[in-house]
């Protein structure tokens, strides 16, 4: 199996050059719903992928200036070791369980998973916490502090179930500091390739990466990620936000197993379906109203 991977590489590469969004968090619940992944092993490969895609995005945006380089070091500070702890219990949790792994990590992965969709709706619905500003920003002893916290709980979230790098922590920024979208995009990259190598090699040293599909998803995710960005398709961000938060919650739901979830996940689907639609319709009567 080895163009399916291409493939699967080169639909989320696209994605996330067209959009700028985390669609990498949907590589996790692919590789366990549709290639059969171990959870730990997903998430593993999912994470040492993301690090190495990332990282052209990263250094694409620190050459065009758009990385806080003092927010990034200060988050660091907090996500870094805790995405050690999260590696940590992630492979604790495999030798407890031996053979029933499988259920667990993939109940954990499912909430997880299900907070990433509820983060991307939040990220299309709340309004910002702050006005945006190209003026300098210095941090405050405060700021560093939300930096270290937002950090720490998210990088431990990222070492144990691999989802976050690209919903939580440009949510947080989005609220509570006055940084542009560009400035925020490009601080929320940089930051997440850098945690991703941290826990990525340490999940290789575990052993739980297939460096074979993550070869064959890098084929396919590098040049879709540069392809696409260089694209000037209008796409309709707020419907796909609507809609990539509704694929994770029902990912979510089907991995945690919610009691009748075969029902449940085709009513979720149908239900974000229904609301990208009216998403974009409101979208295009606002564009309407305001050019008559």
């Amino acid at each position: 199996m080895t163009w399916q991977f291409t493939l699967t590489g080169l639909f989320i590469g696209s994605l996330v050059g067209l959009t700028g969004m985390g669609g990498g968090s949907l590589m996790t619940p692919i590789l366990i719903l549709l290639f059969g992944f171990q959870p730990t092993l997903a998430v593993g490969t999912d994470i040492l992928h993301g690090a190495v895609f990332k990282s052209f995005g990263a250094v694409r945006h620190r050459k065009l200036g758009n990385v806080h380089a003092r927010i990034t070091f200060w988050m660091f500070l907090g996500s870094a070791p805790m995405s050690l702890v999260g590696v940590e219990l992630a492979n604790w949790i495999e030798a407890q369980y031996g053979s029933g792994v499988g259920d667990a990590m993939a109940r954990v992965i499912g909430a997880a998973l299900i907070l990433g969709g509820l983060g991307f709706l939040a990220k299309t619905f709340i309004k910002r916490g702050v006005q945006p500003s190209d003026a300098p920003f210095l941090l405050s002893n405060r700021d560093r502090v939300i930096c270290v916290a937002l950090g720490a709980s998210g990088g431990f979230l990222v070492g144990l179930t691999s989802v976050g790098s690209g919903t939580f922590f440009g949510l947080v920024m989005l609220l509570v500091f006055p940084l542009t979208a560009a400035k925020i995009v490009g601080t929320d990259i940089f930051h997440a390739a850098a945690l991703l190598w941290v826990a990525g090699i340490s999940y290789l040293l575990h052993g739980n990466v297939d460096l074979h599909a993550m070869g064959w998803l890098l084929l396919g995710s590098i040049p879709g990620v540069l392809f696409a960005s260089k694209l000037t398709v209008r796409v309709p961000e707020g419907a796909l936000r609507v809609g990539l938060g509704t694929v994770l919650l029902a990912s979510g739901v089907r991995l945690v197993e919610f009691p009748a979830y075969t029902i449940l996940v085709p009513v979720i689907l149908v239900a974000g379906a229904i609301g990208a639609a009216l998403t974009e319709v409101r979208r295009l009567n606002g564009r309407a109203v305001a050019e008559a």
